[in-house]
């Protein structure tokens, strides 16, 4: 088996694994984190504050980078072009080569139409019915976001004199590999591959082997998988909580002791407690209010966002705030509040009750009916502005403050020290985010909510689980930001771990020793059982071995390979014998059947396994181990083959 890995960031995984004839992608997530070295897309015609002065590096006068570069009053030098994303890597894997791509979440989809499209992929696309149809959601607003405010130029130059520039973006990671986003209509053609599937529903994969998606708790549909092949048990574990949240709860069982579990997607924030920083959000919203400021939060139109509308409508009724209005804008937002409530089979016990009562699931669809939640699809509709009541809570995305509503919200509330800006999503810097907007009178706030496993929880469940092999990220060994704290790394002991990066492939060794194959109707009946001892039945019996799509099966000898005039004569001879062989070659017998039969010159070398048989006059070379015979004869004399196979059976015990 074969593991290649071809993300950087281990939260936004991709994984490619060979076993046997199959190629299976374990997700394909998309990292934006390369967007904040770009100016931020504004979403309002003619509203492009001039907090950026064209830069070049000193004594450096190409003309190419005229209008490539920014500088913003934060003294960050930023590219003035559409963003780009580091995506998948393209070389290390064809990706017309796959066979199957499972998704474990919406979040580690954002980069599937890169891989489907224009590549030559011709595989299939597994994922549970809320992974599809949220991933359409941000798939969606994340084209919307870039296309909106589109981009006249694309910058390049920049990429060939990064040793020029400043940090960050003299440290960016090979920026010739990113890429500008997709259009719609390629997501459109990426999903059309995708075919849904539920929990614990045994997907059969070209034959060779089987995969099931089990629930990972981390959000709705997300999954971990189980990949069965003969008799050994892969599992890989992506984004995965142990937290009470909405989502239905994480399957264990199903993930113990594996013959090899790779791992990925632990928290981004693991100083950080989720249930602490939803209480530290409250209670900054409820000052913030209080002082009749408004807040701003970045968000993504699924997920985390869900919870904060139950908890701080909650927290608001609770402080005499209730009266505050909350808005939801995001050009999706209105399926993303719909998709929540219908999709009950996929939440958590307590949410799937209040759907027989009948009650909606989630809190938000009452404060929706209340007035107390509104939901609006852009900031530069009349409706939203006609509607807007401060002080008030506003949740609008993109996260990374580069492009979407919220950019023109940080400019519109920014120069207001009784507002307030607050980052919950860690995969973002928060000071990176708002470099572009400086100086910013708004206060921010940095309460990041991470549902998934942090290393404590990611430890405990891999010794509960007792996977034989662990494969896991480079960094989750040894950490860069934690380094000097134990808690933040995954315990090595008791089992072989291997880690892996960006680029690498690893190889593993599976020893499958046994294949089931499964008796025919007509075989079962025809054998008969004879008691060789007390508790003890055997039979022999004659069979046909049928292969088929990586699949055995052991079937009657039909008639009518008894009366194909092409049936080889020493086949049918085979099938009608009497004795079967076993045991180990008797190699003083087999020299002196090679005599007999006039070979004069067997030289015989001896080696670790076994030895070799050198057969000089016939070209022929015989290699013996304690499990197998191996011949290899360049004579092209069909007869002389067959007598060698006579003599090596003759040279067999049998029965």
């Amino acid at each position: 088996m074969k593991v290649y890995c071809l993300s950087e960031d281990p939260n936004k995984p991709c994984f490619v694994i060979k076993l046997k004839s199959v190629t299976i992608m374990l997700d394909c997530g998309l990292s934006a984190h390369s967007v904040l070295n770009f100016l931020p897309l504004y979403p309002i015609p003619d509203w492009k504050p001039n907090k950026a002065a064209a830069w070049i590096p000193k004594n450096f006068s190409d003309p190419q980078i005229e209008g490539e570069l920014n500088e913003c009053m934060a003294n960050q030098v930023l590219v003035n072009s559409a963003p780009e994303f580091m995506t998948p890597l393209t070389k290390l894997v064809d990706f017309a080569d796959i066979d199957v791509i499972l998704v474990s979440n919406y979040m580690t989809m954002l980069a599937l139409p890169f891989i489907t499209e224009n590549t030559g992929f011709k595989g299939v696309v597994y994922m549970t019915e809320p992974t599809l149809h949220i991933g359409k959601l941000f798939l969606e607003e994340l084209v919307d976001f870039v296309e909106q405010s589109p981009k006249p130029n694309v910058a390049k130059y920049w990429k060939e004199i990064l040793h020029l520039l400043p940090p960050p973006l003299c440290n960016s990671f090979k920026p010739y590999t990113w890429k500008q986003l997709y259009s719609l209509a390629q997501v459109h053609s990426s999903l059309t591959r995708v075919q849904m599937i539920s929990y614990d529903q045994k997907i059969e994969i070209t034959g060779a082997l089987t995969v099931t998606a089990v629930s990972s708790g981390y959000c709705l549909g997300s999954s971990n998988w189980v990949i069965y092949l003969e008799s050994k048990k892969l599992v890989y574990v992506s984004n995965t909580s142990t937290l009470t949240t909405h989502p239905r709860p994480m399957d264990q069982v199903n993930l113990k002791n594996a013959d090899l579990m790779l791992l990925s997607s632990l928290t981004q924030a693991p100083a950080a407690n989720p249930d602490s920083m939803l209480g530290e959000l409250c209670l900054s919203v409820a000052v913030t209010l209080r002082n009749n400021g408004s807040v701003l939060i970045p968000c993504y139109p699924s997920g985390v966002v869900y919870d904060l509308f139950e908890c701080l409508s909650s927290h608001l009724e609770s402080t005499a705030l209730g009266q505050i209005p909350m808005y939801f804008i995001s050009p999706v937002a209105h399926n993303s509040l719909e998709y929540s409530n219908i999709l009950a089979e996929w939440l958590s016990q307590s949410k799937q009750n209040k759907v027989y009562f009948p009650e909606e699931p989630f809190p938000h669809a009452q404060l929706v009916k209340s007035g107390r939640l509104k939901h609006f699809k852009h900031v530069y509709t009349d409706d939203l502005w006609n509607d807007l009541r401060q002080p008030c809570v506003v949740f609008c995305g993109h996260p990374s403050l580069r492009f979407g509503d919220v950019v023109h919200f940080v400019e519109y509330w920014g120069t207001n020290p009784l507002n307030t800006i607050i980052f919950t999503e860690p995969e973002f810097p928060y000071l990176e985010a708002l470099a572009p907007f400086q100086p910013l009178a708004m206060k921010a706030m940095h309460c990041p909510i991470d549902t998934s496993m942090n290393f404590t929880q990611a430890n405990k469940m891999i010794k509960d689980l007792k996977p034989a092999v662990l494969i896991l990220p480079e960094r989750y060994a040894f950490p860069t930001s934690y380094s000097h704290k134990n808690e933040f790394v995954i315990d090595q002991t008791d089992r072989k771990v291997l880690t892996i990066k960006r680029g690498e492939v690893l190889s593993e060794k599976l020893d499958i020793k046994t294949v089931n194959v499964p008796f025919s109707t007509e075989m079962v009946v025809s054998v008969t059982l004879n008691e060789l001892q007390s508790g003890l039945k055997a039979s022999t019996f004659t069979a046909v071995l049928d292969t088929k799509d990586n699949k055995y099966k052991l079937d009657i000898l039909r008639d009518n390979i008894l009366e194909n005039k092409s049936t080889e004569p020493y086949l049918l001879e085979t099938l009608f014998k009497k004795t079967y062989e076993y045991g180990q070659l008797d190699i003083d017998r087999f020299l002196r059947a090679l005599t007999n039969e006039g070979v004069s010159d067997p030289k015989i070398e001896h080696n670790a396994h076994g030895y070799t048989i050198h057969l000089k006059s016939e070209d022929t070379l015989i290699q013996v181990d304690d499990k197998s015979t191996h011949i290899f004869c360049e004579k092209m004399d069909k007869n002389w083959r067959l007598k060698l196979r006579t003599i090596v059976m003759d040279c067999l015990d049998s029965f």
